[in-house]
Order: structure tokens, then C-alpha cells, then sequence
């Protein structure tokens, strides 16, 4: 029978594999995973940072009773990017700072901000970012001349 010695770099060289797949693996199991809070922020983010704007439509404001017992402010808006109509529903409650819910109004237009390779991916409020417009664009009015006055026809002539 044979006893073989075992060399101590042989025992290092174990120990420092040992080390290089245990310490991902224990980062894995341990880490801070983000919440669905910082999931949903990193995500408004990065569509204001990348994201194409197409014009959209507010079709309503919504409460919606979530499982774990709160209420949830959703405001639902419409778009339409390459002839693909898109409804989608976005979460604000947690965005009062930037959105007030009593002043936004169904049927008005807004700017939606979505992904280009995944366009339901969108979003009209953000927290550097809103799509939402003041009021309805106001044309100026249009000064008709005088029907008997012909001389803004004839440049020169007074």
C-alpha cells in the first residue's frame, strides 16, 4: 500500500479554488436585492435616458385595490407606434410630487416615452420627466381683413 503525501501548494491551490467559487456564490445568496420600488424607478429611468417619444392619449385615472391591501393610483393612456395601437397603464401612486391626480384629465393628449425594441414598454410620467400637458394648445386667432379693404391684395397699391 502506497501513502501518498500530499504537498502543501496542492492544499493551497485547493483552498484558493475553493475560496473563488464559494465567495460569488455566497455574494448571490446574500446580496440586497433591489425592491419593486427600485425595479419600477431604474425602469422610468432608463426610458427618460432612452426612450422615443410618440404622441398619446389619456383614456382615464384610476384606483385599483392591490393584493397586499393598498390603493393604487393607475393612469391608463393610449398611443400608437407603426400602426400597432397600444393601452397601457402606468402606476403614480407613489408620484404625487409629480403628478396630481384630480388635474389630469381623460381624452386629453400626452407625450408617451416608450423602448424602441419593446414599445408596451412605456411610460407618460416620470420623476424627471412628464408627458402630461398643462391644457388644450391655444391657436391664435385668426385676424380676418376687412372683405371690402382689397389692399393687402395688391402689395404697393394703398
Amino acid at each position: 500500500m502506497t501513502i501518498r503525501t500530499v504537498n502543501p501548494w496542492e492544499i493551497a491551490a485547493w483552498l484558493a479554488t475553493l475560496a473563488a467559487v464559494a465567495a460569488p456564490a455566497l455574494w448571490l445568496i446574500f446580496r440586497k436585492r433591489p425592491t419593486a420600488e427600485e425595479l419600477e424607478r431604474a425602469r422610468r429611468q432608463f426610458l427618460v435616458q432612452s426612450g422615443r417619444i410618440v404622441d398619446g392619449m389619456l383614456l382615464d385615472i384610476c384606483e385599483v385595490e392591490a393584493k397586499d391591501g393598498r390603493t393604487l393610483t393607475m393612469l391608463l393612456f393610449h398611443y400608437r407606434i407603426g400602426g400597432v395601437d397600444y393601452e397601457c397603464a402606468q402606476d403614480i401612486t407613489d408620484m404625487t410630487e409629480v403628478v396630481d391626480a384630480a388635474e389630469v384629465r381623460a381624452g386629453f393628449p400626452c407625450s408617451v416615452r416608450y423602448q424602441p425594441g419593446n414599445p408596451q414598454n412605456s411610460i407618460v410620467v416620470a420623476e424627471q420627466w412628464s408627458g402630461l400637458r398643462i391644457g388644450l394648445p391655444q391657436l391664435p386667432a385668426y385676424d380676418a381683413p376687412d372683405p371690402l379693404d382689397l389692399s393687402h391684395l395688391r402689395p404697393g397699391r394703398g
